[in-house]
């Protein structure tokens, strides 16, 4: 629950961690990025909702926007790395030992499967698929460089997209009004994917 509430009210939680730690709150928020992509075992961490917000709280000055853009950027980049070689060199151990969800894996491989390379892109803009993709793609021994050229694409589009998107609207009169429903939306607009294809199911 606590996990939770920190992602729906995670502009209220940012305001105070950057009130708390100051300069520290970078360190921070690269790590949740990082771990978010890097392991498979920390899907449930904010990740759209959270860069949104970020962004958002640069647009106002509480944040440097290029030095938090940069971070982020490699946080994104280097956890997917990280997490694409977890999967190359121990990801069979990992689920023998029921360390990772066996569907999320068989969901993840239909998924990487029908998508080929550009599944490390596409999964970039959803939650859970974001963090089992690179995994996955570690296990079927994808190619490195390939992998790097796909994830560095997605990841630059991810922190783009997010970060921008938060630093232009998230300090209009609207948005700022209805900031609560607003990472609802993001948050339902991310699981969306995955709910029609359940229903479809």
């Amino acid at each position: 629950m606590e996990i939770l509430d920190f992602i729906l009210h995670i502009d209220k939680y940012l305001d105070l961690i950057i009130q708390n730690y100051g300069s520290l709150v970078y360190l921070i928020l690269f790590f949740i990025i990082f771990a978010e992509t890097g392991f498979v075992i920390t899907p449930f961490l904010p990740g759209d909702s959270l860069l949104f917000v970020v962004g958002s709280f640069a647009g106002k000055g509480s944040l440097n926007f290029w030095t938090v853009y940069f971070l982020l950027l490699i946080a994104a980049i280097l956890g997917n790395l990280v997490n694409f070689h977890i999967g190359y060199y121990f990801g069979n151990k990992l689920i023998e030992k029921n360390l990772v969800k066996k569907e999320y894996i068989i969901q993840t491989e239909k998924f990487f499967q029908k998508h080929g390379g550009k599944a490390v892109i596409i999964s970039r803009f959803l939650p859970i698929f974001r963090t089992f993709v690179p995994f996955v793609a570690g296990i079927g021994k994808m190619d490195k460089r390939e992998f790097f050229i796909y994830n560095f694409v997605g990841g630059f589009l991810w922190i783009t997209l997010f970060l921008t998107l938060g630093y232009f609207t998230g300090n209009l009169p609207f948005v700022k009004e209805n900031f609560s429903l607003f990472i609802y939306g993001i948050i339902i607009i991310s699981i969306l994917p995955a709910v029609i294809k359940a229903i479809k199911k």
